[in-house]
């Protein structure tokens, strides 16, 4: 990297203010550090309580893929109504809100602070909802709900960023995202036993509600504040000269430097060459799990009807194939660390592609097995098995490289940005598959097949769109971790301009499929 190559970079990656150079090195000193000091025992207790409200926060999606025809019935839903409760309606408050509550975290340094409140504001609405006896009631408050889920992501990422070395990181990361899984697994178990019992679905948000507020207070207690670790970049390219870092990394109290924290964030952004295309091809990835996550267990409940305990399985196949494999990603991304940085994208983008083919044929399971039910549920337990063994290994694993990758004071809005984008393309999916059964009966044939047709479509197609986008973006991944940016000012017939008509592009499909969503389920 020549002279003036650096210092494009530190144009572009800090825009601050000019103190001397002496009083910067004194403040880069107590701002990051290049290895966190925290005790072992905190840093487990940390991850298990981060883990645990994260895993309560994706929840709420959980109960209502699991109970959707009981949701639907007991609130008269429409599909469409459904599909907006499921897409939108918390979709875009979670991507817009993510934002100043993810620069208010790092501009205050209280992180733990901001993430405690949110996890008490959606724990109150979950409550909410669980009480909630009509549409625009539990609308309402799923909207309140994405309020508080907004930053929950990001500082999470963030903070786990921070507690450990870079290279730990990444199973680190992988420890909060089993959160995921075990929600599934969790999920099918209640959706059997309430089943069983007659409980009604609202039950599990009353008590999921008031087990959060327990858990943000626990958060607030035992989960410090860290120091900012260095990111990637720096780590690769600047530490011979640290105090070159300082105007951007030092914590200034001053309220003027919020504007040039925020532009040099969207800055730093647009010039990293890797940036826009890892971000849509997450946001595809996260499309095709979106919609898997919503319909799959209801679509097969409805093709194996005589199986009481499929959906009890699903949820322990989920739960442990889902587990393992992505502690796997993230432990195996550790242990290879040293010698590639680019595993994440290769475990994203091939591992998805191969699921891609055994999701189909669980889709069409009962088929290929002639008819059979009794055959038919053997090939989809292990296609099942195969497809998230092939498929979750990612998302530790990229995240952790984003969040390594991001500048170490702004980092929390650097990945409430990355969250923004892909929220906005993968909530999409749900509304989409929800328009395609307007005016069809859940319990009809036509449904079922309707059903089958969208999934077999938009699974694969975002597990593709991802793959291809990853495996393009190596050569820009290599680039931005040595510290070559695009270098100079932007250009509106350029770059510039892409990143505006894209934007442009996505928040009109937004509006309009949310407009769309709320006319049909309204009629």
């Amino acid at each position: 990297m020549d002279a003036k190559q650096e210092e494009d970079l530190h144009q572009v990656y800090y825009a601050h203010d000019n103190s001397d150079h002496s009083s910067q090195n004194s403040q880069i000193d107590t701002a990051l550090t290049t290895r966190p000091k925290i005790p072992i025992w905190r840093i487990t207790i940390s991850l298990i309580l981060l883990f645990l409200n994260y895993f309560l926060a994706q929840y709420d999606k959980f109960i209502l893929s699991y109970f959707q025809d009981d949701v639907i019935s007991s609130l008269h839903l429409s599909s469409s109504a459904y599909g907006v409760l499921s897409g939108y309606a918390t979709g875009i408050v979670y991507a817009l809100l993510a934002l100043p509550t993810a620069f208010v975290a790092d501009y205050t340094a209280a992180r733990v602070w901001v993430l405690t409140l949110a996890a008490v504001w959606w724990s109150l609405c979950a409550i909410f909802q669980g009480l909630s006896h009509n549409f625009w009631q539990i609308l309402l408050a799923r909207i309140g709900m994405g309020i508080g889920q907004a930053p929950v992501e990001a500082l999470s990422v963030s903070l786990i960023s921070d507690l450990l070395r870079q290279d730990y990181v990444f199973f680190g990361e992988s420890v909060l995202y089993v959160g995921v899984y075990i929600g599934e697994a969790v999920s099918g178990q209640i959706a059997v036993a309430f089943g069983r019992t007659g409980t009604p679905w609202n039950n599990a948000l009353i008590a999921m509600g008031i087990v959060g507020i327990v858990i943000a207070l626990l958060v607030r207690v035992f989960v410090p504040e860290p120091k900012r670790q260095i990111s990637l970049v720096m780590a690769n390219n600047e530490r011979q000269n640290p105090g070159s870092t300082a105007a951007s990394t030092a914590f200034a109290p001053r309220l003027f430097t919020a504007r040039k924290n925020i532009l040099s964030t969207f800055r730093y952004l647009a010039h990293m060459r890797s940036f826009y295309l890892l971000v849509l091809s997450s946001g595809f990835r996260q499309l095709g799990g979106n919609v898997f996550g919503y319909y799959m267990p209801s679509y097969l409940s409805n093709l194996y009807p005589s199986e009481p305990s499929l959906l009890s399985r699903y949820g322990i196949i989920v739960g442990v194939v889902g587990s393992v494999t992505v502690l796997s990603g993230g432990l195996i991304t550790s242990l290879m660390w040293s010698r590639t940085k680019l595993l994440p994208l290769y475990l994203t983008a091939i591992g998805g592609m191969v699921s891609s083919i055994f999701v189909l044929l669980m889709l069409f399971s009962l088929n290929a097995s002639n008819g059979d039910p009794n055959r038919g549920i053997k090939v989809l337990y292990g296609t099942m098995s195969i497809a998230y063994l092939t498929a979750e290994l990612w998302l530790g694993a990229i995240n952790s490289l984003i969040a390594l990758l991001l500048p170490p004071r702004t980092k929390t809005f650097g990945l409430a940005v990355w969250s923004l984008i892909q929220v906005l393309i993968y909530s999409s999916g749900p509304q989409i598959v929800g328009l395609s059964l307007r005016n069809t009966e859940p319990e009809s044939g036509a449904y079922l097949e309707k059903t089958r047709t969208a999934l077999a479509v938009m699974i694969p197609v975002g597990y593709w769109l991802a793959g291809i986008g990853f495996l393009l973006a190596l050569p820009l991944v290599k680039l931005d971790i040595a510290g070559r940016f695009v270098e100079g000012r932007l250009q509106w017939s350029g770059r510039k301009g892409a990143f505006l008509a894209g934007g442009c592009v996505l928040g009109a499909l937004v509006v309009a499929l949310f407009i769309v969503s709320i006319y049909y389920s309204s009629t």
